[in-house]
């Protein structure tokens, strides 16, 4: 946990904005593997860490907006809990770490809330959430308050200084991560014998993954969770993973590699593109840029490159405002980062990523921006260009000659089995632009192939 003074003045500042009535924040449950008692690993609302740090199961609080006061809701464990899974802290305890005055037990929680006149909550995306949310509320037609979303969209948004040191934190382990996947990357190695040795790492590390390993030789998936193949020379390996800090802030990785450790002279070519697209992107990320320019302005470095393939033709602006480039580049550039891999999604993607829920494009590719909004000090996101030949895409475009003005689909055979590639890293907009964060992971065609070699 941060200091209790941290927790207090998020939960006051919130209350502050509120107009009226109480806050309520739910704490996450365990929920069955496969039967009750057989629980996947605990991991707690990112919300309710926000403002709490309780890192335990079956807690709730409530914040008081006149008066700004919250109240945690929770029960001790009995003796039978601390036979199975030894003692663990008194919520009175729990409630002093965080700074918070009063403390009852859950089976108070609904006639609690049954006094007060208004209750905001936040989006549940959870089952088990929604249905102890009717349980309390006695409504079955409760719906999530706007008010309060927009406002923990807006202070979570800005990041800390103790929060940016627990991103890097988990930078740290996740360089380590994508280091150890390109020196044990080899012809005849199994994507899920890499994937074992990095989870191993974190693990090691006592640290878990923010989200799914993608590790694969189809890099043209863009999220591939299948480690079946065994790698073969001539391919390129794609991994996009990350660990947790200490206190949960996530970081979000990728790096493409050739498996045989040298790029032949076509991947270099497309892997330098997708540099000079991340290149490109970098120089958007600062205060008043919108993160759509960055967006745009690396789909057009693609087109420029492709083009000079001779893989694309014609005006580079128009491709780029028809479309076509989302045949190769068919993703946002990247999203926020935090407490969240994809920071504060489930509150609402279009509420974290756009200041109008209207502005979001209909267009193919353009469709996918999570983040779009200008960029202001405190942001911490993703920058993640990339190139991909997608069998089944570029059939269906062929076959309705889409964008035939743009796209040479006859250059295209030669790339049906090139998979795809992907360059991401972790930012944080300053006052003056940007600061890479975390520690130095391998990304010139020379580092990547000088580390495979060693």
């Amino acid at each position: 946990m941060f200091d209790e003074s941290t927790y207090i003045i998020r939960r006051r500042a919130l209350s502050d904005q509120i107009n009226e009535g109480v806050i309520l924040l739910l704490g996450n449950m365990p929920v069955p593997m496969n039967y009750l008692s057989n629980t996947l690993r605990f991991r707690q609302d990112s919300n309710f860490l926000y403002y709490s740090g309780l890192d335990h199961p079956n807690l709730n609080m409530v914040i008081d907006v006149p008066s700004g006061e919250t109240t945690l809701f929770g029960d001790d464990i009995d003796i039978d809990d601390i036979v199975w899974e030894g003692e663990r802290i008194t919520v009175k305890k729990m409630s002093e770490l965080a700074g918070i005055e009063h403390v009852e037990k859950n089976s108070f929680l609904s006639q609690f809330l049954s006094t007060k006149n208004k209750i905001h909550t936040l989006p549940n995306y959870r089952e088990d959430q929604r249905s102890f949310l009717r349980s309390i509320i006695n409504s079955q037609n409760f719906s999530s308050s706007k008010e309060l979303v927009v406002n923990v969209i807006k202070q979570r948004s800005i990041k800390s200084k103790e929060e940016v040191a627990e991103i890097e934190l988990a930078l740290d382990v996740t360089a380590e991560m994508h280091k150890i996947a390109m020196k044990y990357t080899r012809h005849g190695v199994t994507e899920q014998s890499i994937v074992g040795k990095i989870e191993g790492y974190a693990l090691e590390k006592g640290r878990r993954m923010a989200y799914p390993v993608i590790f694969t030789v189809n890099g043209e998936i863009l999220h591939n969770n299948v480690y079946t193949n065994t790698m073969e020379s001539g391919q390129l390996a794609l991994n996009d993973s990350g660990s947790e800090s200490p206190l949960y802030y996530a970081s979000d990785i990728t790096r493409t590699f050739p498996v045989s450790g040298y790029f032949s002279d076509i991947q270099k070519q497309i892997y330098n593109l997708v540099h000079d697209m991340q290149k490109v992107a970098l120089d958007f990320c600062k205060p008043g840029t919108s993160y759509k320019e960055a967006h745009l302005a690396s789909a057009k470095k693609a087109v420029e490159g492709l083009t000079e393939m001779g893989i694309m033709s014609g005006s580079p602006d128009d491709a780029v405002k028809e479309g076509a480039h989302a045949l190769f580049f068919p993703h946002g550039l990247g999203h926020m980062l935090g407490l969240d891999v994809h920071d504060m999604e489930g509150l609402g993607e279009d509420l974290v990523g756009y200041h109008d829920e209207a502005n979001r494009s209909d267009q193919f590719g353009l469709a996918y921006l999570r983040l779009s909004k200008e960029l202001v000090p405190g942001f911490a996101l993703t920058v993640e260009p990339g190139i991909y030949f997608i069998p089944h895409l570029m059939n269906k475009w062929k076959s309705e000659n889409k964008h035939s003005n743009f796209i040479n689909y006859n250059a295209l055979e030669d790339f049906e089995n090139f998979g795809g590639i992907r360059i991401e890293d972790n930012i944080l907009i300053t006052d003056e632009g940007y600061r890479m964060l975390g520690p130095h992971i391998p990304k010139t065609v020379d580092d990547i192939e000088s580390l495979m070699q060693s």
